[in-house]
């Protein structure tokens, strides 16, 4: 699989639409910040095309925050009629390997939160720990959304990390 790294306010139609489909509105960045976001965050924002060539089809997409402790994961998406078919495997190990250096996180859906989708959940946080991660019990709310942090190198992940990932998104966050 072949990806595409994103460069600042590049504007791919496909990622728009994926991430607008993907991810509840309340968890969403207004895509129009998030490209600028990502020169100021010097977020790795990659495209990923199946046959080894970008005139191929669309795949998904990932956006990283490599932060100062912790590399997170912050988005991760797979076009809906691919789900299912290894694709998101082999975005999820392309990743691991690029930053296999590090410590890297990822927030999900809580699974243990009473939902609609609560098997779906379920699902994704098997799939994330096959694959080397871990729950680190630590769960934050909003916006009626719980989430949990996965995570998978050496370490602990604490409430206070957390805290501390969101104060240094937030300097970018609300900058006019």
């Amino acid at each position: 699989m072949l990806s595409k790294r994103i460069l600042p306010n590049e504007d791919i139609q496909e990622v728009r639409t994926l991430y607008k489909e993907a991810f509840p509105e309340g968890e969403q960045i207004p895509y129009e910040r998030l490209l600028q976001l990502i020169g100021e965050m010097n977020l790795d924002v990659s495209a990923y095309y199946e046959n080894g060539s970008f005139a191929s089809d669309f795949v998904g997409f990932t956006i990283v925050y490599p932060g100062k402790k912790y590399n997170w994961f912050w988005y991760f998406a797979v076009r809906p009629e691919l789900r299912g078919k290894g694709y998101g495997q082999q975005i999820l190990s392309q990743l691991i390997e690029k930053y296999k250096d590090g410590t890297n996180i990822l927030d999900m859906e809580s699974p243990r939160q009473e939902c609609e989708n609560q098997a779906q959940r379920k699902r994704r946080q098997a799939f994330y720990k096959r694959n080397g991660f871990r729950d680190t019990n630590v769960y934050k709310s909003f916006d009626g959304f719980e989430f949990t942090i996965m995570m998978m190198g050496n370490g602990t992940f604490t409430m206070q990390d957390y805290d501390d990932i969101l104060a240094d998104l937030k300097r970018f966050w609300w900058k006019d």
